[in-house]
Order: structure tokens, then sequence, then C-alpha cells
């Protein structure tokens, strides 16, 4: 497969790197600073799995002539229009787009534009970042892809990525029912984000309070019914380790949103707490705990666009 990757970051970096180290043909499409780290020191993953130092082939917009039988995107959801221009070349000759971002609403913007036969479902469990040195940090040793046709057929493409990523220490899954394994996602990602977000902790910290795993296991029986409501039931062991997860003092588990919000970032508030919200209130469930967090999260990006976050000039 010729696969094209969106970005050198954390997520995209990591993934890519590994494919590019097992010997696939992988290009990144960059920006020029990312374009001018590359050129200069490869790119390099420092890893519980191992470290690696790649020379990659990256370019700073798509090739004319150049085909791709897949794109691997993963932006952030609020950069997902420009992501979607950057790749638009790239697709017109008829290549798949895997979308690995959080939440699930990006897949409906994706169809329209590329059509629903040219859009996988994908998700992964991983935390990487990148660093201002350029190096890619791995922070754990989860390392997961799933993905699969939306309609859950078993296709030869599938079965060519599959392929592709054996021998990169990535644990790459085909799935039959890729909407579910999405949902389940979402289930997680908005209980976490919910609260790190609102309460400005780490999930060890909040179940610390009195108060703290009650409504953790508050907001994942909520988020659980909505998924249920979807279609999408979670089953016993999703929600027994999930709830375990939610009720660890120790853990230091926190969202990505909050890591963003903390350091005056973007944030995917209306991707991940406005979604589940909205679906709430379709459902008619309690939402005041989704409000509070998804208010939040808007007077944030308020204050930020006004240049009022501390330190701010």
């Amino acid at each position: 497969m010729r696969i094209l990757v969106l970005g050198a970051g954390g997520t995209g970096g990591y993934f890519g790197g590994r494919l590019a180290a097992a010997g696939a043909d992988v290009t990144f499409l960059v920006r020029e600073r990312r374009l001018t780290q590359l050129q200069r020191d490869g790119l390099r993953i420092e890893s519980p799995l191992g470290d690696a130092t790649v020379p990659v082939r990256a370019v700073p917009r798509p090739e004319p002539g150049r085909r791709y039988d897949l794109v691997l995107l993963t932006c952030k959801a609020y950069d997902l229009a420009d992501a979607m221009a950057s790749i638009g070349a790239a697709m017109e000759g008829g290549a798949t787009v895997l979308p690995i971002l959080n939440g699930i609403a990006h897949l409906q913007r994706l169809n329209e534009r590329f059509g629903a036969g040219h859009v996988l479902g994908g998700t992964a469990k991983i935390q990487a970042t990148l660093g201002p040195d350029g190096v890619i940090r791995h922070l754990n040793d989860w390392c997961s892809l799933t993905f699969g046709e939306q309609d859950g057929a078993g296709t030869a493409r599938c079965r060519a990525l599959l392929d592709a990523f054996a021998g990169t220490g990535v644990d790459a899954r085909l799935s039959g029912d890729i909407r579910r394994e999405l949902w389940l996602k979402l289930v997680h990602l908005a209980t976490v984000a919910a609260l790190t977000v609102v309460l400005r902790a780490n999930v060890g910290e909040i179940v610390r309070t009195p108060e703290g795993g009650a409504l953790f296991q508050r907001l994942l029986d909520l988020h659980a019914g909505i998924a249920a409501r979807e279609g999408f039931p979670p089953d016993e062991a999703f929600l027994a380790s999930y709830r375990a997860l939610f009720s660890d003092p120790a853990s230091t588990y926190e969202a990505s949103l909050l890591r963003d919000l903390e350091q005056g970032r973007p944030i995917e508030g209306d991707h991940i707490l406005g979604f589940m919200l909205e679906r709430c209130r379709a459902h008619g469930l309690p939402d005041e705990i989704l409000s509070l967090a998804w208010t939040h999260a808007r007077a944030y990006e308020q204050r930020r666009a006004a240049g009022r976050l501390p330190g701010a000039a």
C-alpha cells in the first residue's frame, strides 16, 4: 500500500513511523517547520516499546500525479475542515481515508466530502505527544489501532492495511462493527473528559475526594445509557474495566482535552462533550453534568478568544 499520513505529531507520527520502520511505503504531509525537522533528524520516537529514529519521506503538499491507496488522518476535530482540504488532491485518485479522531461526528462530514465508500472508521488507544524538539514521546504501553469498513464488510483494503502493520509492534485489529468500537470509546472518553476538565484534575485526584468516585460512576452509567439507545449497548466486561479505572485513587489518567486546556490550546469540546450532550437530550436523559461540562468548555474558548487566559499577553 502507498500510505499518506497527514501530519507527523503524536498519533500520526507514531503509527506512520512504525509503518515506515517496518518497510511500508509511507509519505508524511507536514508543514514547513516539521518538514525541516524530519529532513534533518528523521522521525524520532521514544517509547517503552522501543526507541527509533526513522528516515522518512515528507512533503509540504500532495505531489501531482502520485497516487495513494490510504490516507491516515489524525488531526484534531477542530482542524477537520482544513485537514480535508489538505488531503483533497490525494483523495482524487480513489484513495481511502482512515480517520483516527476522537468521537464519531467526523464520519458524517468525511462521508459528505469524499463518499462513504472511501471512508473507513478507526479508533486508537495510545498516549503520545510531540515535543518542541521534534521527538514523539509515547507515554505508556498503550498501542492499539482498530479499524474497519463502516458497513462491517471484510474488504481487501482492510486486510492489506492489517498486513502492513504486521511487525510494527502496533496491536492492529480489524473490526466487523467499527461504529460500536467508536461508541464504546466515546462512552469512556466523554466520561473522563467531562470530569477531568470541569474539576481540573486527573482521575486519581478526583477519586480521592469524597464524591469524585461516585460522580465518575454516575457519568459512566449515563454515557452507557446513551450508547445503548443509539443501538450500541456496552457489554459488562467493558463497563467493569472502566468502573475499575474510574475508582482507582492512584490513577494519573486524564483526558487530552484537559492537557490542551491547561496549555491554552484549542479543545475538542463540541466534538466530544457537545455531541454527547445533544444525544443525551435527544433520548430524554438527565443532562446536568454534561451541560455543565460543555458550558465550561465553551466558556474557556470564549476566554481564550478574548486573550484572557492566565499568562496571555
